[in-house]
């Protein structure tokens, strides 16, 4: 019979179809083939791009040339602009600003056929460190509230060039997203004096029906009311409400866990769209004890049709402890 779970954060219903349900053999994704050609993210092609704002690996002092491991470059069509100012203001009754912020990419590897579920954990810790960096320094321009970090990997998901990367927003605002969290965490603390996250976590150990994967540090699983079949949340074990609070045995543990995460994926499901999204503390804010960072990798494996949009539901056909038990398997 189906169910009907909340979210215990954002107070969002998930139908689970388990009349539909299915086995990962049961999505059939084609691999992405190249077409060839140009393409902007590779080495020698550094003059295409925006000036670098973050490079990592090159051995001498020569920005924008090759020999570098990874490289974060502004988007040559950004989302937002860097210049300018906000100038708030109303029309009646509606508000309006100028599209200020900060839209960058962050270029992987140097490998234009790598995907990011091939790097080594020692590449990957070099994109959540090269996250941190821009980070802390977007946080230092006043206009900007949050820094959206995510990635695009396949068409399905919205990925545009095949060269593995991923991108970041600075916005003037808070997401709603991230608002909806900060709200029902906050909510949840008021009530009990403890973070959701942590009570999660906490449960999720105990429980052990949910977890995909764990080490000293952080732990992977399909959360009690997921939005698509095989979503997947890696959340650090102790408490932190910002990203870039880390220090670097914990970067390192990140990348490994990330890293047998998104392999557990791949073969369970190869060749898997995905988006994946970090969820932290607005910028600049103080240390909170409702809210917990973490990350969210989404799976595009279900359409959004009429009934979603038009209800605000989403409709799984696998149970997330079905999910668990596959990707706990697979490896």
């Amino acid at each position: 019979m189906p169910e009907l779970r909340k979210d215990p954060i954002l107070g969002r219903w998930i139908i689970i179809a388990t009349e539909r349900g299915k086995r990962p053999t049961d999505f059939i994704i084609e691999k992405n083939t190249s077409k060839g050609g140009f393409c902007p993210l590779c080495p020698g092609n550094e003059g295409t791009t925006p000036a670098e704002v973050l490079s990592y690996g090159r051995p001498t002092p020569a920005p924008n040339k090759p020999g570098w491991e990874l490289r974060v470059v502004p988007n040559k069509y950004p989302a937002l602009v860097i210049e300018g100012d906000l100038n708030k203001e109303g029309e009646g009754l509606y508000d309006k600003m100028n599209g200020i912020g900060a839209h960058e990419v962050l270029i992987e590897t140097p490998d234009h056929n790598a995907s990011f579920t091939d790097l080594p954990p020692n590449k990957i810790v070099q994109i959540f460190w090269a996250f941190r960096d821009r980070l802390v320094d977007l946080g230092r321009d006043s206009r900007f509230k949050y820094v959206m970090v995510f990635k695009n990997y396949g068409q399905a998901a919205g990925a545009s060039l095949e060269h593995s990367h991923s991108q970041l927003v600075a916005l003037p605002i808070l997401p709603r997203m991230i608002v909806s969290e900060l709200e029902g965490s906050l909510t949840y603390y008021k009530y009990k004096e403890r973070c959701i996250f942590c009570d999660i976590i906490r449960q999720e150990i105990r429980d052990d029906v949910r977890i995909v994967c764990q080490n000293d540090h952080f732990l992977t699983i399909t959360p009690y009311a997921p939005r698509s079949p095989f979503e997947m949340w890696v959340l650090p074990k102790n408490h932190s409400s910002a990203y870039v609070d880390m220090d670097d045995s914990s970067f390192h543990a990140l990348a490994n866990i990330f890293s047998e995460t998104m392999k557990r994926l791949a073969l369970c499901i190869p060749n898997v769209p995905y988006n994946f999204v970090l969820h932290t503390a607005p910028l600049r804010a103080e240390p909170m004890k409702h809210f917990h960072w973490h990350f969210e990798i989404m799976p595009k494996l279900t359409q959004i049709a009429g009934f979603e949009w038009g209800s605000g539901f989403y409709i799984n056909p696998i149970p997330p402890e079905v999910s668990a038990r596959y990707l706990k398997e697979v490896m």
